[in-house]
């Protein structure tokens, strides 16, 4: 796998730190695995209490959480834990599309079905620890199948503004491309969520945004690859 220079920069040049949240030893076992064999991630604490977990590592870049605690649903945690500034990425047997956009409703950064692999685990935390969007398999599925009918009308401009932000170009670097001014662009992605808020479906950070524009076919999951690589020396902005 190739240098991330964006996640270099966000950390500065040292390993990525990552909390695992699972009430599964083996599970637990399993992805500190995975994640210890990329030499840009480190694991600085496990557990299946997120508080504690958090306390033991309150450092930590990326927390990765088990969406079914204890025979309950974390929501509440999940939610509790992304107001607070923490990057989540969710990590679920449970992958149905409902249960997958209400976790990235409830400000989780990705959602990662647990029979994706270490390829897709340690891109998407990659991804996260950078602020970058990363569709994995199972969510691209649960976007593009969303029958939801209340989607707002975005402009050509604001569609071209919202896709060149989400392969992690800032504002900036989106404002050159469209030869337009910086401040034109966060217009356009300011105009795109208060279209969002008013068809009931508010989408206040980054990645919600990417979930409504993919659900509405407004981006296609494939077209976040395509534009990554053009993007790559662009630093994100929020």
């Amino acid at each position: 796998m190739d240098a991330d220079p964006v996640a270099a920069d966000v950390t500065g040049g040292r390993p990525i730190g990552v909390a695992i949240v699972d009430d599964h030893p083996v599970v637990i076992d399993g992805v500190r695995a995975w994640l210890a064999s990329e030499p840009r991630l480190r694991v600085l604490a496990t557990g299946d209490d997120p508080d504690a977990v958090l306390r033991a590592a309150p450092e930590a870049e990326v927390v990765l959480l088990d969406l079914r605690l204890h025979g309950r649903m974390a929501f509440d945690k999940l939610a509790e834990l992304s107001a607070a500034g923490r990057r989540v990425v969710v990590y679920s047997q449970h992958t149905d599309p409902d249960t997958m956009l209400a976790a990235l409703d409830a400000g989780a950064v990705a959602f990662l079905a647990k029979h994706e692999g270490r390829e897709h685990c340690v891109a998407t935390v990659l991804a996260a620890a950078s602020d970058r969007p990363y569709v994995p398999p199972a969510l691209a599925g649960a976007m593009v199948g969303d029958p939801r009918p209340d989607r707002p009308a975005l402009s050509d401009k604001e569609r071209e503004a919202l896709l060149l932000w989400f392969q992690s170009m800032s504002k900036a670097s989106v404002a050159r491309r469209m030869r337009i001014s910086e401040h034109t662009v966060k217009q356009y992605v300011d105009r795109a969520r208060i279209k969002y808020t008013r068809a009931g479906r508010p989408a206040a950070t980054k990645a919600a945004l990417l979930a409504r524009a993919i659900e509405d076919g407004l981006v296609r999951p494939e077209e976040i690859g395509t534009y990554r690589s053009q993007a790559s020396t662009d630093r994100p902005t929020p």
